[in-house]
């Protein structure tokens, strides 16, 4: 479980201006949008809701979803970087990142389910 594995945060100027992350997670990127930016400081804690996973080849795309396109507007890499998996559960992902501007250990928290949405809490727990 702690082999190092792949994470991008995607800044993503869509309908609402939005951040993905992206974790490399059984040959995927399991994604979360987080409405406003990943949280930097220990304790600050953030919406991160569950969307469709990506192709691992996506960590790396950076352009314009064009018009008319799912999640259309600009897509820019904010960060990127390794992570280790400390924990994965059912409710629960801990996760130490190691980025050029998010380092630290941080959990992903479920916690409730709507009719097409999977609402996550991520924080961060310290610093590495």
């Amino acid at each position: 479980m702690n082999k190092k594995r792949l994470f991008v945060i995607h800044e993503h100027f869509a309908k609402k201006h939005h951040f993905d992350l992206r974790l490399e997670i059984n040959g995927v990127l399991k994604s979360w949008a987080v409405p406003k930016e990943i949280p930097l400081k220990k304790g600050e804690k953030r919406l991160a809701v569950e969307v469709e996973d990506h192709p691992i080849e996506y960590a790396s795309f950076e352009g314009e979803i064009p018009e008319g396109s799912y999640g259309a507007g600009k897509v820019l890499i904010w960060d990127s970087g390794y992570f280790l998996l400390l924990k994965k559960e059912e409710k629960v992902i801990e996760i130490d990142l190691r980025g050029k501007k998010v380092r630290g250990i941080y959990v992903l928290l479920f916690f409730r389910e709507e009719k097409t949405k999977r609402n996550w809490l991520i924080f961060k727990k310290h610093e590495n």
